[in-house]
């Protein structure tokens, strides 16, 4: 099959169209032809190298994915084959005491689509039948692709660990990103009032097409003085943290007391300046978070299915783009989703 694969870690360089093998699968797995797959900033890790990240070569990322059913495994059941269907990226074991309360994304060797395991920048994908979800007839195969990793993840992060409550007042950083993105649709579909942070007039503007009740431009204005001012100084409940280690310090200083700041991200480095005499005096909570449970997943899923959430597409190229798309996603070129569109682009 063809694959955009690589066979070293670096940059954009190193991904390559080639032909590897049709992935075998499993007695519980399903055999998926890939028919979009949407990037995200996991993509560029994996592709650059993580601390502790161990690849077999060659690798083929993509963790969204959208496509038909084309073989199932002899243990799966009531599965069509031709079924329009999306992809869970959440790998877990279902047995661990994480898994066995619910909590999924805290299984003991979790994992993702994509960078544990083969992902879907190719013609086909292996995944767990217990990972798919079928896709309505309103939603075109990229519009699918570009929802679940950053949609699951914004929906845990706010909902599940951030506790956002109507009448609240929270501020995104990196509103451009797919996560961030879903962050403010989300936050107000919560009925929380929305400051947004991101750069230039083209994605102020589309953040607050997405309902954002401020956005500020960080590249003109100062988001720390501008929220303090809006807030008549008392600053946010919550803060929704991706970028790290350049905004980190200032995200912080931002919260009113008993504020939280969620984090889920670190795109800008992992290393951030803590004041822990703010984090004490203020009695402020820093909230790690990632991914979510099968339960949070459906949750949200169904929510884009009925319309109250919607996805973010900013373009779609074709598989053989995707260095360019990398390269776009690392400059931060884009607000919402890159999706790669695979094979033909009709929808059935």
């Amino acid at each position: 099959m063809k694959a955009a694969a690589f066979y070293e870690q670096g940059g954009p360089e190193v991904l390559q169209i080639t032909e590897v093998p049709i992935p075998e699968i499993g007695p519980n797995d399903v055999l998926v032809r890939v028919k979009a797959v949407a990037l995200n900033h996991l993509d560029l890790w994996v592709r650059r190298g993580m601390p502790g990240l161990d690849l077999t070569m060659p690798h083929v990322g993509g963790s969204d994915i959208a496509g038909v059913i084309d073989r199932l495994g002899k243990n799966v059941r009531d599965v069509p084959i031709g079924q329009r269907i999306v992809v869970n990226p959440s790998l877990c074991c279902g047995q661990c005491e994480f898994c066995v309360r619910g909590e999924e994304s805290l299984c003991l060797t979790f994992g993702i689509v994509g960078e544990h395991t083969w992902g879907g920048c190719a013609e086909y994908v292996a995944v767990p039948a217990d990972n798919i979800m079928p896709i309505p007839d309103n939603l075109t195969f990229e519009e699918a692709a570009s929802v679940p990793l950053v949609f699951q993840t914004a929906w845990r992060a706010l909902i599940a660990r951030g506790g956002l409550r109507a009448g609240e007042d929270i501020l995104i950083q990196g509103a451009s990103g797919g996560a961030a993105s879903a962050a403010i649709q989300i936050a107000k579909l919560a009925g929380a009032r929305v400051f947004a942070v991101t750069s230039g007039p083209a994605k102020v503007a589309k953040a607050k097409e997405l309902g954002a009740d401020v956005v500020i431009d960080r590249s003109t204005t100062d988001f720390f003085r501008e929220v303090w001012r809006m807030t008549n100084k008392r600053g946010v409940d919550l803060v929704l943290e991706n970028v790290g280690q350049v905004t980190w310090k200032q995200s912080l200083r931002i919260l009113t007391k008993g504020g939280r700041l969620v984090t889920y991200g670190a795109t800008t480095g992992p290393s951030g300046d803590t004041d822990i005499r703010q984090v004490f005096w203020k009695q402020i909570y820093i909230i790690g978070s990632t991914m979510s449970s099968r339960a949070e997943f459906t949750e949200v899923m169904n929510l884009i299915w009925q319309g109250k959430l919607r996805p973010v597409v900013d373009r779609v190229v074709s598989l053989e783009e995707i260095r360019e798309a990398h390269q776009a996603l690392e400059a931060g070129k884009q607000f919402g989703k890159i999706v790669l569109s695979v094979g033909d682009s009709n929808n059935s």
